[in-house]
This record gives structure tokens, C-alpha cells and sequence, in this order.
């Protein structure tokens, strides 16, 4: 699985963050960046729930 951050939608929430910390990680800007592009099968489901979890929409799972 790959995950995606579109940078014109997140507004820096942090929830992806705090859901799935092995995936997602804040910028030096305060904007949610994917830490591993290409999600370990142990960490689908967190970000899955990331994905779901984010307020903006901004994540893309593929």
C-alpha cells in the first residue's frame, strides 16, 4: 500500500500522527508528511485509520 499527503489540504491537525506515528511525522512547517510512502503490511490498518481519522481529508491510500 502506498499512502499519499496532499500538501493544499492538510491544515496540520496532527491526527495522523497521533493514529499511525510509524507512518506519518509533521513537517518543520507543522504539516503531516508520510514518514513511509510504501506502508509495512504491520502498519496498513493504522494508517488506514489515519486516512479515515483526518478532518481535511487530505490522505490517499493506494
Amino acid at each position: 500500500m502506498k499512502v499519499t499527503v496532499d500538501e493544499d489540504r492538510c491544515r496540520g491537525h496532527g491526527v495522523c500522527c497521533a493514529v499511525s506515528p510509524e507512518v506519518f511525522d509533521l513537517s518543520d512547517d507543522g504539516y503531516a508528511v508520510a514518514e513511509q510512502p510504501d506502508v509495512p503490511r504491520q502498519f496498513e490498518q493504522s494508517a488506514r485509520t489515519a486516512a479515515m481519522s483526518c478532518p481535511e481529508r487530505a490522505i490517499t491510500l493506494d
